[in-house]
């Protein structure tokens, strides 16, 4: 049975923004059998450009049921079937989110139209289902409302089914993609209990050693990717070893890489053989040298040296970063120890340098540009508390750097903390700092937004 499911939201965002319309076709195969439509009372205001692009307004939801007034509706008309629709995450990301927040596990296989068209009919030029319908001539009757696409992907979903090449399709029939081969001690119903959350996982042979470690902002998808992977003799050696999986939740991608790089080197699973020592051999360091200039070197790092500014695998990918800081901000090839001379460098012989060099440019003028890498690579504040989503709706995660030096991570109760912060610093468990966890911090402020960073 297959349970093709359409939904409209108050935005983009499972974790912030909520349904406001749901619509489900059961499908089993040759037919549609059974449907199921509402709207939904989000429970908060529809912001005024989605109405325009849904028609859903506050009024008409006003009165509509909230969501967990038809929960149990929408667990029973999909158990036992497939979620099916047309890009599957968006959906079945909204729908497991909700659950969440009334504290259940919504959990169920799950079938991409978009990625089952792009496999048995391609060719087209675009693959979102407006564009697809008009081009196989489906007509859609209330686009960008729940039924009327859901509809619309029913009958996309009759046109792949009855395909030749549909055969040949594996996860149609077995979405989880596993082989054949597993271990006989592991239990094949554990992929469906994974959660599609951020944290780590664990593998273990058949004697209860841990042979893996890994991280995912989805759980289910990556360990579930480890046993579809057949690239590597590695892979394949460490699929055929795997007896038992366990995981834990860790509510957000900045402490699941946390985690994982502490249990890697505190545990050495074979597998992580590469990540037991630290990936990063070389750092950007910094210093003000006797004229007052902001001075860059390119160094080995030890375990004594002061953190670094930015960490390198290779010299040449060092040498790589460092040259382009140089090109982008106008430095010193010679305060940046890149041409070592006793006298000025050779960009401010082509004229590519100002001259701080051979003293033409003055420290203030020169170290302005200089600090900009200095305020983009270090923490910029030497005591932070880094705030991100916890594992349930109750809960914040919490980072903590004090005095320029990671002391670990923790959990706590907004509600609490908010009459109290001392809370939030008591929850910190203590973990050791070190270049790589620096640089992870550092990568992850920088490419993430997260929920609040807090200076105490």
């Amino acid at each position: 049975m297959y349970a093709i499911i359409d939904i409209e939201t108050t935005g983009g965002n499972p974790r912030t923004d909520k349904i406001t319309e749901i619509a489900v076709l059961v499908h089993d195969g040759k037919r549609v059998v059974n449907e199921f439509s509402t709207l939904i009372n989000p429970e908060c205001k529809i912001p005024y450009h989605i109405s325009q692009i849904t028609g859903i307004t506050n009024e008409m939801v006003s009165n509509a049921p909230r969501f967990y007034e038809v929960a149990r509706q929408l667990v029973e008309i999909t158990e036992n079937a497939v979620f099916v629709a047309h890009n599957v995450a968006f959906d079945y990301g909204f729908v497991r989110q909700e659950f969440k927040r009334l504290g259940y596990d919504f959990c169920r296989e799950q079938l991409c139209t978009v990625r089952l068209s792009r496999k048995i009919i391609p060719g087209h030029r675009s693959y979102s289902l407006g564009n697809l319908c008009n081009e196989l001539s489906i007509p859609i009757i209330g686009r960008h409302r729940a039924m009327g696409d859901a509809e619309a992907t029913a009958k996309l979903f009759d046109i792949l089914l009855r395909s030749e090449s549909i055969a040949q399709t594996s996860f149609i029939v077995n979405p989880s993609n596993l082989p054949r081969d597993l271990h006989p001690n592991l239990d094949p119903s554990i992929f469906k209990k994974l959660p599609e959350e951020p944290g780590v996982y664990y593998f273990y042979n058949s004697k209860l050693e841990l042979v893996y470690i890994g991280k995912s902002k989805n759980i289910r998808n990556r360990v579930l990717s480890h046993f579809s992977n057949n690239s590597t003799n590695k892979a394949i050696q460490m699929r055929a070893q795997v007896a038992d999986i366990s995981y834990e939740v860790t509510g957000n991608e900045l402490i699941a890489l946390l985690r994982e790089s502490h249990e890697i080197k505190k545990f050495k699973p074979v597998y992580n053989r590469a990540q037991r020592r630290s990936l990063f051999r070389y750092g950007l360091f910094t210093h003000i040298n006797g004229n007052g200039y902001i001075c860059f070197s390119l160094e080995k790092i030890n375990e004594l040296d002061n953190s670094p500014l930015v960490c390198f695998t290779t010299k040449a990918e060092a040498l790589g970063f460092l040259n382009s800081i140089v090109d982008k901000y106008g430095l010193c090839q010679k305060l940046c120890g890149i041409y070592p001379s006793a006298n000025h460098c050779f960009h401010y012989e082509i004229g590519a340098c100002k001259g701080a060099c051979a003293g033409r440019e003055s420290p203030d003028e020169y170290n302005r540009r200089a600090q900009k890498i200095q305020d983009k690579y270090f923490f910029g504040i030497r005591n932070l508390l880094i705030m991100d989503t916890g594992r349930n709706a109750e809960e914040q995660a919490v980072v903590k750097i004090e005095h320029g030096k990671y002391i670990g991570f923790g959990y706590f109760s907004s509600q609490f903390a908010a009459m109290d912060e001392q809370i939030i610093h008591d929850c910190v468990q203590v973990f050791p700092d070190n270049h790589e966890v620096q640089h992870i911090i550092r990568q992850y402020i920088r490419n993430n937004k997260v929920n609040k960073l807090h200076v105490f």
